[in-house]
């Protein structure tokens, strides 16, 4: 409990830290909307010009999209520092948190408010209202629970994959630059059904670097097309249970990972 107040007070100074600074708080917000501009017009476009794609209808591929963003944007306000970790790391400031009586992720993690959470979350809000109001699937305490379920699995997932990048950056600072690709690998392809993409791509997608995980397997589950993933239907549906082991793994790297650190020049 003494964690979790330490945590809420640092959390309130950094959030107070932003407000002093009134117009760029509200620029943070507005690039963190701006930066989802495109999946709204992707959303804008498939609903007005198309009835489908991939054999599922508009209002089912819309519901992609909505979970990775929403799943994004708790990401983002939640465990979203590690992102950019490889910048800390170069400057030598994880020589700086070593010693002090804090883990060294929990002060990643608190390093500053994440305010462009705020524009991501509004965005990706709108867009699952949307999706919902579109839905014609019967919205069950079963399909709710697993919808939450699922968001907090690809809220998890995320923070996995860039775990790992932080724990590469440990070894090789200049492996932040993967963080950078792995966002845009989740912004071109996570809005989409895989199987309008060669098997190639959807493979590596799904079992090289797992991003079908994140919003597509488990929106196929919701809508009915969990059977036409490509993938054993158990395993699409465990999607939410991957993405907590994938994250529990992750934290096991770090720990390996920050015991075998030498510093930024070895």
């Amino acid at each position: 409990m003494n964690a979790v107040r330490i945590v809420w007070r640092i959390t309130r100074l950094n959030f107070r830290a932003q407000l002093e600074y009134r117009s760029e708080f509200l620029l943070m917000i507005a690039i963190g909307a701006i930066w989802q501009v495109s999946v709204i017009v992707f959303a804008t476009v498939l609903l007005s010009r198309f009835t489908g794609m991939g054999g599922w209808d508009s209002s089912e591929v819309l519901l992609i999209p909505a979970t990775r963003m929403l799943a994004h944007g708790l990401f983002v306000l939640f465990l979203g520092r590690l992102h950019g970790a490889g910048r800390q790391i170069q400057e030598g400031m994880i020589d700086t948190y070593l010693v002090r009586p804090m883990p060294v992720h929990r002060q990643l993690q608190l390093r500053v408010f994440p305010t462009n959470a705020i524009g991501d979350l509004t965005v990706a809000a709108g867009l699952m209202a949307g999706a919902l109001s579109r839905s014609d699937l019967d919205w069950t305490a079963g399909r709710i629970a697993y919808l939450i379920a699922a968001l907090l699995g690809g809220l998890l997932l995320e923070a996995a994959l860039f775990t790992a990048v932080a724990c590469a950056s440990l070894r090789y600072p200049a492996a932040d630059y993967w963080g950078s690709w792995l966002e845009e690998l989740l912004g071109t392809f996570g809005s989409y059904p895989l199987n309008v993409l060669p098997k190639a791509v959807g493979g590596f997608l799904t079992y090289g670097l797992p991003l079908a995980f994140v919003a597509y397997f488990p929106a196929a589950v919701l809508t009915g097309h969990g059977h036409d993933t490509g993938v054993p239907y158990w395993l699409a549906a465990a999607s939410p249970l991957l993405g907590v082991l994938a994250y529990l793994g992750s934290r096991l790297l770090w720990r390996w990972s920050l015991r075998h650190y030498t510093g930024v020049n070895g």
